[in-house]
């Protein structure tokens, strides 16, 4: 049965006036499934990715050969590495995992103070070990996300668990956290907000810190990830949509109506690729733009040694292009 939601009032930022994003080509892969969401690039250029099933598949440098190397049994969101070599999976349904060179999973963190986590979603990981990640929402799942940006009620959060278990909550009321990257030197949090169109950071040499929006996206942002060439790269789900826009002020009731339309009817993530990368000052360095019959709405995006990968929610492929010069 579909939630009911209960909309919150908002005033979206007025969108940037002018843009000049750069067209670039990208090259897919099909995969065996659909919704590869994130992508995490090992040393020999394979691509690991989670899917809508559950399956966590490796995919070859080149792309020619695709195995599957564990099923979560949840939904597999953003990946990244531990120290170990391990691969930290942030699984909507399930939480924190890991997944050892073996294809074990084991659950490293379920609940937060009692409370099962409804939408674990992307995380970074220090070099010893602590991880940073955020929780979207305690209203919604993952397969009712839609619900959540429409609802607009920032019932998510970012927190911080270390090697010994601690959890600390770092920031919460926020808007669809989403993606998440420190900074070089590692004394910066960064992440995406998708509900309002933002990139904070929160100073981790602060004992209580405040978040600082340093960018505004043109769009609905999803991962982030820290390249090799030292930027912060976002995945742009979809452009600003007109339509929410529009809605979010005004009376709750229109985006009760919304949310009720069939889904053929509800606002559709742009059949466009979008992918900006910004410094630690939050400074764009790129912003591109590309079409593909194979690829839209991507929200994964990882750079390394001069490639970048693209995974998404809205597809069975992954995409790659050549990282730009500066």
């Amino acid at each position: 049965m579909k939630s009911s939601i209960s909309p919150v009032r908002w005033t979206p930022p007025q969108a940037a006036a002018v843009r000049h994003p750069k067209n670039i080509e990208v090259e897919t892969v099909a995969l065996p499934g659909q919704g590869p969401e994130d992508t995490l690039i090992d040393d020999d250029g394979s691509v690991l990715t989670g899917l809508l099933d559950g399956r966590i598949l490796r995919v070859s440098a080149d792309g020619k050969t695709i195995t599957t190397v564990a099923d979560t049994g949840g939904r597999p969101l953003g990946l990244e590495w531990l120290p170990d070599g391990t691969v930290l999976i942030c699984d909507a349904n399930r939480g924190l995992l890991t997944l050892d060179k073996d294809g074990r999973i084991a659950t490293l963190l379920a609940e937060i103070d009692g409370r099962p986590m409804r939408f674990c979603n992307n995380a970074d990981v220090m070099p010893d070990g602590t991880i940073y990640f955020t929780d979207s929402s305690t209203r919604f799942g993952v397969d009712e996300w839609m619900a959540d940006l429409l609802e607009h009620s920032s019932t998510g959060s970012v927190y911080r668990l270390t090697p010994d278990g601690q959890v600390t909550l770092l920031a919460t009321g926020r808007s669809f956290p989403n993606g998440v990257a420190l900074s070089g030197d590692r004394r910066t949090l960064f992440w995406a907000e998708s509900g309002t169109y933002g990139l904070f950071k929160l100073d981790l040499t602060d004992p209580e810190p405040d978040p600082v929006q340093v960018a505004a996206i043109p769009g609905l942002p999803d991962n982030i990830a820290r390249g090799s060439d030292g930027l912060i790269w976002v995945a742009i789900g979809s452009p600003r949509n007109a339509l929410l826009d529009l809605l979010l002020p005004k009376s709750p009731v229109f985006r009760k109506l919304v949310w009720q339309l069939p889904e053929a009817l509800k606002p559709k993530a742009a059949d466009i690729i979008e992918i900006q990368a910004y410094d630690d000052n939050g400074t764009l360095v790129h912003d591109l733009r590309a079409k593909h019959p194979n690829f839209h709405m991507p929200t994964g995006v990882r750079e390394r040694d001069g490639k970048v990968w693209l995974g998404s929610i809205g597809t069975s492929s992954l995409a790659t292009f050549p990282t730009p010069a500066r």
